[in-house]
């Protein structure tokens, strides 16, 4: 099994080697992914420019790594296309510093990176953990690795497409883990107006993660403590992914603690 492992928080970020280093002991991998952090940059291609892309020193020994001077979704284009040689069979997107929940997935750089390996007719995951102080990358890292694992026995069925998201807890406390649905929204987006003596400029704030009671979303399980699978799809191409396996939930939990 190939993995391709990319994200939006640049070739440089802890989640990417985290994830990559985990990866490699079932797998092999390959890091395709953009040179500076890309966050909230979406779908976004790079059209009306020459793309760059340059072959780095690995910070985890024996892994393939390019650096892209474009998207993420630029990233994994490139390596399906031309920068890889052999044939890959997962796109992983990760692991990404703070959540992507609800309506997030449409601006998340890291989704859209994952998207473009499941437009590309490969399974694809996006992982994600709630940003805080000494983030638990080591969970989601493990976690990646075991759907990775179920992706290659065929436990899962090789045209999904998940959007993963962990509470940012020690492994000891997470509750649990839920398939889950996207909440409608996840921000709260505010515009503060500044001037700097010569014009009117503006700042974009976003304001936590809000609320939710419903007890089916991405959201309510992260608020509880839980992780977070949903599955994605593409409904304009007609690709809905199949459901996900009832017992994956309580066997993924179990088999990140032993």
């Amino acid at each position: 099994m190939k993995i391709l492992v990319t994200n939006d928080d640049g070739i440089f970020a802890q989640g990417l080697w985290v994830l990559a280093k985990e990866l490699k002991r079932v797998a092999q991998v390959v890091v395709v992914a953009p040179d500076r952090e890309q966050s909230a940059i979406g779908t976004a291609v790079t059209l009306r420019q020459p793309l760059r892309a340059q072959k780095m020193r690995p910070m985890v020994a024996g892994v393939e790594t390019y650096s892209v001077e474009g998207t993420p979704a630029d990233s994994v284009i490139l390596a399906l296309d031309k920068l890889v040689k052999d044939k890959i069979d997962l796109v992983v997107s990760g692991i990404n510093h703070g959540a992507n929940l609800g309506d997030d997935v449409l601006i998340s750089g890291t989704v859209g990176a994952a998207l473009q390996g499941y437009l590309h007719g490969l399974p694809a995951i996006a992982i994600s953990v709630v940003f805080g102080d000494n983030l638990h990358l080591d969970n989601a890292a493990r976690l990646a690795a075991l759907l990775a694992k179920k992706i290659g026995a065929n436990t899962l069925p090789t045209n999904t497409f998940l959007n993963v998201n962990l509470p940012n807890l020690p492994l000891a406390e997470i509750r649990g883990a839920k398939v889950t649905r996207l909440a409608s929204e996840s921000h709260t987006d505010t515009v503060e107006e500044s001037h700097d003596g010569r014009r009117r400029y503006y700042w974009l704030i976003r304001q936590g993660i809000n609320k939710d009671t419903d007890k089916k979303t991405d959201i309510w399980a992260i608020e509880q403590g839980n992780i977070s699978i949903t599955l994605l799809y593409t409904s304009l191409l007609n690709k809905p992914s199949p459901p996900i396996p009832n017992n994956l939930c309580p066997d993924l939990l179990r088999e990140l603690r032993e």
